[in-house]
């Protein structure tokens, strides 16, 4: 048996990749599980820089496993597998390195949580998505908590309520998307954002992305107070000095590679 994900590490940029086109990359406990290690793996390696998500096949995730949640399987949607989905939601949204959503095929169900929960998506035009799961029997519940984070409210009721497939505008319209990309220039783009990434210090992207999550949350005194600790903290270090020293200089800072 082949493994349900995969992992590549190239020039700084790791590529995840689900491994089950024969099941249209369907989520199953030990899957996600898979997924989730793999990111630990890429979070304590130095040599990673950016972490980009995708699917092999035509399909970049068709969402939950329903063969085994439809048996009442303990591993399935009607058992762990809501925690397992959790565990992996979090590990994306807590993951110190960048990360890109690679949407290379279609995306139904938890697989639109995957691409909400990264910190950029990229999808090719001929992508199609679909909040099915009404059309089940069943609600977006573990994924409404990251689609909600970044879809507007009236595109979300529209596609949570109808289940209607739509195309990637659509969607970029609503606010899952980054950016969307022909259908031959997907590698390309996907390439494009992780260099500019790279670009960025891996101490100072770790901190913009604490920020992005915290900040929206605290009151406005408790987040000025937050940021700027954060920022004299930030101004102080190693990394930093070597920053501005780089940018005086006219070179680029130690962290940026030529490829």
């Amino acid at each position: 048996m082949s493994e349900a994900a995969t992992c590549a590490v190239d020039s700084g940029i790791a590529t995840l990749t689900l491994n089950r086109p024969e099941a249209r990359n369907r989520l199953d406990a030990q899957g996600m599980a898979d997924v989730v290690a793999h990111l630990a793996k890429c979070a304590d390696d130095p040599a990673v820089r950016v972490v980009v998500l995708t699917g092999s096949g035509s399909t970049f995730c068709a969402g939950a496993d329903l063969a085994a949640a439809a048996s009442g399987d303990a591993a399935g949607f009607a058992g762990s597998g809501p925690a397992a989905m959790v565990a992996l939601l979090t590990a994306l949204l807590d993951h110190p390195k960048p990360t890109i959503a690679k949407v290379q095929g279609h995306v139904a169900g938890g697989g639109n949580g995957l691409v909400a929960a990264c910190d950029l998506a990229i999808a090719s035009e001929d992508a199609l998505f679909a909040f099915s799961e009404v059309r089940l029997g069943v609600a977006p519940a573990v994924i409404s908590v990251v689609c909600l984070m970044v879809m507007h409210r009236r595109a979300a009721q529209e596609l949570f309520l109808t289940g209607e497939r739509v195309d990637a505008d659509r969607v970029l319209r609503a606010g899952l998307l980054t950016s969307v990309a022909p259908a031959d220039g997907l590698d390309a783009a996907v390439a494009g954002y992780a260099q500019l990434l790279s670009e960025g210090g891996p101490l100072a992207l770790t901190a913009a992305k604490d920020l992005i999550r915290r900040i929206p949350a605290l009151p406005r005194d408790a987040a000025f107070d937050e940021a700027a600790l954060r920022s004299a903290a930030l101004f102080s270090s190693v990394e930093a000095q070597e920053g501005m020293t780089a940018f005086l200089e006219k070179r680029a800072p130690s962290w940026v590679t030529t490829r």
